[in-house]
C-alpha cells in the first residue's frame, strides 16, 4: 500500500511531486511504483483480504497515484478514471433528477456534449453563466442548484473565475463548488485551498505529460463525498488501468520542471504573438493586459502555458494550421511539444453554432498548448507559417 512520505520538514511542490508518497507493496527497494498487472487478487483466507480484491475496486498502483493527487491538491482522497470525461461522468452521478447546476460559459467542448446529451436526458438541468462574475453566479442559484461547475482559466477563452468569491456567494447553501484545474494543475493552483469540494483534471494532459495516456481524476475534500464516489467508480467500472496509473505516476515526477519550462515558453510566445500584423486578439492570462492578471496572481502561482488567439482571416488560420512545421496541429494538450489546435472543428466542434460565436469561437481562433522546446523555435515555426 502506498503511504504519504513521513518528512522532517514541509516539502516544497517541486519535491512532493517526487516524494510526497512513497510505495511499500513490496520489498524489493525498487524505486519507481511497480505496475501490478492484475485482474484480481488471491484472498489469504475466508473473509480475510490483502486490502486488494478486484483491480476494478482498487489496484496497488492505482492507488499509489490516487494518494499522490490527493497529496498535492491537499485532498481527503482522489480517485483516479480512464480519462477526464469518465470522471466527470462519474461526478455528474452525485446528482439526481431535477437537480440544477450552475457551469462556466466557456468549457470544454466535451463538458458541454456531456452535459447537453446525457446529463439533461437524466434529468439534470445546467445553466451556463460567466462565472467570472460572481453576481452572475448569484442570480442563478435557486432552491434546485447543488452544484456550480467552473473551469478556470476557461478553455478556450482562457477567462478567470475568482474561487474565493464563488464560494462566498455559495456560502452555507448545500452547493458543491467543483473547480477543472486542467490547464493549471496543482503545481500552479490547489482550489481546495480557495473554497472548491471538488478538483478535477484530465490526466492525460499535464499530469501524464507526454501525450502517450488517457486519465481523469477527481480530488475530494470530504471523505463522506469520496466514498460515494468510489461506490459510483467501482459501479460504473471506467478506472484507470495499472499501466496508465504507473504512466501518470512518471509523468508527474517532472510536472514542476515541465510546467515552469512551458510557462516560461509562453510568456515569450505571448509577447511575440501581440506584435504580429495578423494576429488580431491574444488571449493568455500571463499578459499584464488580462482583465484577470492580477486576480491570478492572488490566487494561483502561476499562468500555465495555454494561449489562443484570433488572426485577421479564416484564410490565415487554414494556412498557420497547414504550414507549421515544428508544431503539430493535433487535439489535446498538456504534453512537452507545442500543439495547435482548431476549436470550431475540433474541441468545440459539437457546441452549438450560435453559443460557440457568442463565446468568439471562430474560424479566425486558434489554441496554442506551449511545450518545453526551445521558444525561439516555436516562434520562428510561426513566423514561417504566417508568411
Amino acid at each position: 500500500m502506498s503511504t504519504p512520505s513521513q518528512h522532517p520538514f514541509e516539502m516544497k511542490p517541486e519535491t512532493a511531486c517526487i516524494h510526497a508518497v512513497r510505495d511499500a507493496t513490496h520489498s524489493t527497494g525498487a524505486v519507481g511504483v511497480p505496475i501490478y498487472q492484475s485482474a484480481t487478487f488471491a484472498h489469504p483466507g475466508v473473509g480475510q483480504s490483502t486490502g486488494y480484491d478486484y483491480s476494478r475496486a482498487q489496484n496497488p498502483t492505482r492507488e499509489h497515484v490516487e494518494k499522490l493527487l490527493a497529496a498535492l491538491e491537499g485532498g481527503a482522497d482522489a480517485l483516479a478514471f480512464s480519462s477526464g470525461m469518465a470522471a466527470i461522468a462519474a461526478l455528474m452521478e452525485l446528482l439526481s433528477p431535477g437537480d440544477e447546476m450552475i457551469a462556466t460559459d466557456d468549457l470544454y467542448g466535451g463538458s458541454v456534449r456531456l452535459f447537453n446529451n446525457v446529463s439533461a436526458k437524466n434529468g439534470v438541468i445546467v445553466r451556463t453563466v460567466d462565472t467570472s462574475d460572481p453576481a452572475a453566479v448569484s442570480a442563478a442559484i435557486t432552491d434546485k442548484t447543488k452544484a456550480v461547475f467552473v473551469e478556470s482559466p476557461t478553455n478556450p477563452m482562457m477567462k478567470v473565475t475568482d474561487l474565493r468569491a464563488i464560494k462566498e456567494v455559495i456560502g452555507d447553501k448545500n452547493i458543491l463548488l467543483i473547480v477543472d484545474n486542467t490547464f493549471l494543475t496543482p503545481y500552479f493552483c490547489n482550489p481546495l485551498a480557495l473554497g472548491a469540494d471538488l478538483v478535477v483534471h484530465s490526466g492525460t494532459k499535464y499530469l501524464s505529460g507526454h501525450n502517450d495516456t488517457l486519465a481523469g481524476f477527481i480530488v475530494v475534500r470530504s471523505p463522506e463525498i469520496a466514498e460515494k464516489l468510489r461506490l459510483l467508480q467501482k459501479t460504473i467500472g471506467a478506472v484507470l488501468s495499472p499501466f496508465d496509473a504507473f504512466l501518470v505516476t512518471r509523468g508527474i515526477k517532472t510536472l514542476a520542471v515541465r510546467m515552469k519550462k512551458a510557462q516560461e515558453n509562453a510568456i515569450e510566445i505571448a509577447h511575440w504573438l501581440e506584435a504580429q500584423a495578423k494576429v488580431t486578439a491574444v488571449h493568455y492570462v500571463g499578459l499584464p493586459d488580462h482583465p484577470a492578471y492580477e486576480l491570478s496572481q492572488r490566487q494561483a502561482s502561476g499562468f500555465g502555458a495555454m494561449i489562443s488567439f484570433s488572426v485577421d482571416s479564416a484564410a490565415t488560420a487554414t494556412a498557420i494550421l497547414s504550414n507549421t512545421k515544428l508544431i503539430l496541429f493535433a487535439e489535446s494538450l498538456g504534453g512537452v511539444e507545442t500543439l495547435i489546435t482548431y476549436p470550431v472543428m475540433q474541441t468545440h466542434a459539437d457546441v452549438p453554432e450560435t453559443e460557440r460565436l457568442a463565446r468568439g469561437i471562430d474560424e479566425k481562433l486558434l489554441r496554442l498548448s506551449v511545450g518545453i522546446e526551445a521558444a525561439e523555435d516555436i516562434i520562428n515555426d510561426l513566423k514561417k507559417a504566417m508568411r
